[in-house]
């Protein structure tokens, strides 16, 4: 278990414990600070991210930025990568293929999966997608990260 997912498991169970491992996880990345993630769930092979529609992110049409949407996809990977790499491996994105399949007209709900199988190669495909509150699937695609020995020190 990484210090990350440890650190989710003792504050989600907290008071204000999911809106701190938030802000926490944003400024560990700083660039996902520009979204404002709001972590909702954090597991082996599952992760959860809502990105809120607010000016900041909006583009000249008024819905959420495509590249807003796909920081949010990446900052849910990140949290299961982070949850489901094994002991002794690293990971790092080296690639995605999204699709923006429909406006971005509300607040994003960006999820992050994988199965068991797929962290038996050396670069793992994670399914991605953010969702519109209406249910509408507004971004979907895959990152894939790579997975390596974490070298010793």
């Amino acid at each position: 278990m990484t210090g990350t997912y440890d650190l989710y498991t003792r504050l989600s169970k907290r008071p204000l414990g999911p809106q701190v491992f938030s802000l926490l996880y944003a400024l560990k990345a700083p660039y996902f600070w520009t979204v404002r993630p709001q972590v909702r769930a954090m597991a082996p092979h599952h992760a959860e991210v809502v990105v809120p529609l607010r000016w900041a992110v909006r583009n000249h049409i008024g819905t959420l930025h495509a590249i807003a949407a796909v920081n949010g996809l990446e900052a849910a990977m990140g949290l299961l990568a982070e949850a489901t790499c094994p002991d002794g491996k690293r990971w790092i994105p080296v690639g995605m293929s999204v699709s923006y399949v429909a406006k971005s007209t509300t607040d994003l709900l960006c999820l992050a999966d994988t199965d068991e199988v797929d962290w038996e190669q050396d670069e793992v495909p994670v399914r991605v997608k953010a969702i519109r509150r209406d249910g509408v699937v507004a971004v979907d695609g895959v990152i894939r990260i790579r997975i390596s020995a974490r070298p010793s020190r």
